[in-house]
């Protein structure tokens, strides 16, 4: 006996991230895309987002964590593999097993590579990060002529790749994220001086792709625009997207009550008149994002219905009125599914959060299913 499915499900639209991945395409042009699926695919599921689109024309991936790379291996992802988190020496021997691009962001990661190289006469593939302003993992600028001098005369230790961060480049005013450019495109000219040449140039991020093509080089690194939802509300999205997941739960049970009943802890929803409530099997350790219930609502058959009370940790309720929906139905929490459509970003904005936030929160219960058109 096959039981249904109810409860929290993540619908994953895979036709629409591979319309997405060519719209994004069209815009930057044949540079290979470097596809960001760290944090389990920003929620979305690294593996299955990953063996969608593998086979696209220049599609690269980039994870954060190694095991994160290791895990893609593990399903048969063959594509290069960046990681971006910070160099350790036990990953190097990893890497080149596996044939992963590691992420050189310290003077200390030279050390870890030609130590390696002197032992064992092997340096992984690497691309070096400079930090232009983000403050974050990534060389010094101020240290730039030294790093590149060290390569230029070591024997072995070849960087495959370049790249920096834009800090704000997914907001209203990008001349921060232009000094940031104009930093990066500095090193690139000094590199040249010491005759290193990178088969990848990279500094793009969503937010860039849509409003600093001088940031796209020779590789566009695409994260959350693939993913069919703006990097922010402050960038015009000149891209057509669509949103690749549909956040849903399912209805468990429906009770008529009187005007004046108290919904859920606190008590602090109390029906206006009668109505009918849902119980709703998804809560907050489910990925729902629990403020969204002080003006939120999900949406159901084309229509928009309140959330009733504060959301719990495996449950919410919804205020019906006079709708009498059937159970074992779905709402949308969030997405674009048959006649229903609340977009993330919304949300987002109304509870003064961020689009990735809301779509890595998704765990616990929550059911992948994958729609392939």
């Amino acid at each position: 006996m096959v039981m249904a499915a109810i409860g929290p499900k993540a619908f994953i639209h895979l036709d629409r991230l591979r319309s997405n991945l060519w719209n994004i395409r069209r815009h930057i042009g044949e540079r290979p895309l470097l596809c960001v699926v760290k944090a389990n695919g920003y929620g979305h599921g690294a593996i299955p987002i990953a063996k969608a689109i593998s086979r696209e024309p220049g599609v690269h991936f980039a994870v954060f964590s190694l095991d994160e790379a290791l895990e893609l291996r593990k399903n048969s992802i063959n594509n290069n593999i960046l990681v971006f988190s910070r160099m350790q020496p036990e990953y190097i021997e990893l890497a080149i097993i596996n044939n992963l691009i590691l992420n050189l962001s310290s003077l200390d990661d030279m050390v870890y590579l030609k130590s390696h190289f002197s032992r064992y006469g092997k340096c992984p593939r690497f691309h070096i990060k400079f930090d232009t302003g983000m403050t974050r993992l990534g060389v010094n600028i101020s240290d730039a002529e030294p790093l590149l001098d060290k390569i230029a005369s070591s024997e072995g230790i070849y960087p495959e790749g370049i790249y920096s961060h834009f800090a704000t480049a997914d907001e209203g005013g990008i001349s921060y994220a232009e000094y940031q450019l104009s930093q990066f495109n500095s090193v690139l000219e000094m590199a040249k001086k010491y005759n290193i040449h990178f088969k990848y140039v990279h500094c793009s991020n969503s937010g860039s792709i849509l409003n600093l093509p001088q940031s796209y080089f020779n590789m566009v690194r695409v994260g959350m625009l693939i993913y069919g939802v703006a990097p922010s509300k402050d960038v015009s999205m000149d891209i057509v997207v669509e949103p690749v997941m549909s956040f849903c739960g399912s209805i468990v049970e429906l009770r008529r009550v009187p005007r004046g009943t108290q919904v859920s802890y606190g008590g602090i929803y109390s029906t206006k008149k009668e109505t009918t409530i849902g119980v709703v099997q998804t809560g907050f350790a489910d990925g729902f994002p629990r403020p969204w219930f002080q003006n939120g609502f999900v949406s159901y058959n084309g229509q928009d219905y309140k959330i009733a009370g504060r959301v719990c940790m495996d449950q919410l309720m919804v205020d019906f009125g006079d709708e009498t929906p059937n159970i074992g139905d779905d709402v949308l929490f969030f997405g674009k599914k048959d006649l229903d459509h609340l977009p993330v970003e919304s949300i987002a904005e109304s509870i003064g959060s961020t689009t990735y936030v809301l779509l890595t929160a998704i765990k616990g219960r929550t059911k992948y299913i994958l729609l392939k058109d």
